[in-house]
């Protein structure tokens, strides 16, 4: 009875054994089988950490100006005789843009000649007698003073005359016609902008702390977001010697060449300057820096090595990073990436920390740190 029981005990046993070692043996392989589903190996492209050499930066903010520039207006009344310019035009200067009708301040200029004429031959008249003492030293002075005075008439004419043809004071690009033939235009009503685009000026403010980085002749690069790939560079061209004292800012100007006259006065532009000595610094591309709300993630590739396709394979270890400045397509980290490291640079999203990887370098992201599109 007894060596029944045992045996029915250790069946039971055995069945139970068996039962429980097939459901972990089914766990087991549920759980391999997930793993393998939740982490394929996913393909990236890489970089490997380097250091270069940075320099710190003063930002700021600034306006673009021409070298020279105005808006032609004329200064006396009349009506527009004549136009010589088209819209957009290039001119040089003291070329002819505009003509007022003039023909009554002709009409009355010959009239001034005239009796300037007559004063002069009366002059030159006493002269003569005045060396017989047939006229008196009064009567020739005051035929000088006449004389004079209708020489002054007429060169006042001549300006008048000359205020009715609006010349370009310097070489530049004109603007937008803003009168037409025939139209009356009052002293000081817009004919046409002049602006001088080659070289150009951008004027910004730093603050007064920055002064002692600063110097006459130092390099300046600017970007505007009409061409949001270039940059151009120029070079302090002033300083103005006043700090404005209610924002204790001080104004510079920089001056850019322009051959191509993409930049335009009135334009917006983002100032960078050069300043201090160049430090080593580890850079990667803005795209291997992950950004969420518990701080900057890099992923680094670990154990790469040669697959049995030919690809190159690896694990990705998840880091946390402290960014510092950013430079065209480049970005500075400070701490988590050492030179030498191997950094995922794109396809980085599908990861986690532990994931297989495949690297494929065949297309990489941008690292330049002055992306520049051609001027000309």
């Amino acid at each position: 009875m007894i060596f029944r029981m045992v045996i029915m005990l250790v069946a039971v046993g055995l069945v139970f054994a068996a039962v429980f070692g097939f459901e972990a043996f089914k766990g087991r392989m549920i759980q391999k089988a997930i793993t393998g589903l939740r982490n394929p190996p996913q393909s990236v492209s890489t970089i490997k950490a380097a250091t270069q050499q940075w320099q710190d930066h003063l930002q700021a903010v600034g306006t673009a100006r021409a070298e020279k520039g105005a808006d032609l207006s004329a200064q006396v009344a009349g009506i527009v005789k004549a136009i010589h310019f088209q819209s957009g035009q290039e001119v040089e200067k003291g070329a002819l843009l505009v003509e007022l009708e003039d023909a009554d301040d002709v009409a009355h200029l010959q009239a001034l000649q005239a009796t300037t004429a007559l004063a002069q031959v009366n002059y030159d008249r006493d002269t003569r007698l005045l060396k017989n003492d047939t006229v008196s030293r009064q009567q020739a002075d005051t035929d000088l003073a006449t004389l004079k005075n209708d020489q002054a008439q007429v060169e006042q004419q001549k300006a008048l005359i000359g205020y009715k043809a609006i010349r370009a004071p310097f070489a530049g690009r004109l603007g937008i016609r803003q009168v037409d033939l025939g139209q009356y235009i009052a002293p000081g009503a817009p004919i046409v902008t002049l602006q001088q685009l080659d070289p150009i000026h951008v004027d910004f403010y730093l603050p007064q702390q920055d002064l002692a980085k600063i110097k006459v002749g130092q390099s300046v690069t600017a970007k505007v977001d009409t061409y949001p790939e270039a940059s151009f560079t120029g070079e302090i061209a002033a300083i103005n010697p006043q700090v404005n004292v209610a924002s204790r800012n001080v104004q510079v100007r920089a001056t850019f060449r322009n051959p191509g006259e993409k930049l335009l006065p009135g334009m917006f532009a983002s100032v960078s300057i050069e300043v201090g000595t160049p430090i080593e610094q580890v850079t990667v591309p803005k795209t291997a820096i992950y950004y969420n709300a518990y701080g900057d993630i890099a992923y680094l590739i670990e154990k790469p090595q040669q697959g049995q396709n030919g690809q190159q394979q690896g694990v990705a270890r998840q880091v946390f990073v402290k960014t510092g400045q950013t430079r065209g397509d480049q970005v500075a980290v400070l701490d988590g990436v050492k030179p030498g490291d191997i950094v995922a640079t794109a396809g980085q999203t599908k990861l986690n920390d532990g994931s297989p990887v495949i690297i494929n370098n065949e297309v990489t992201p941008p690292f330049s740190a002055n992306p520049q599109v051609s001027e000309e």
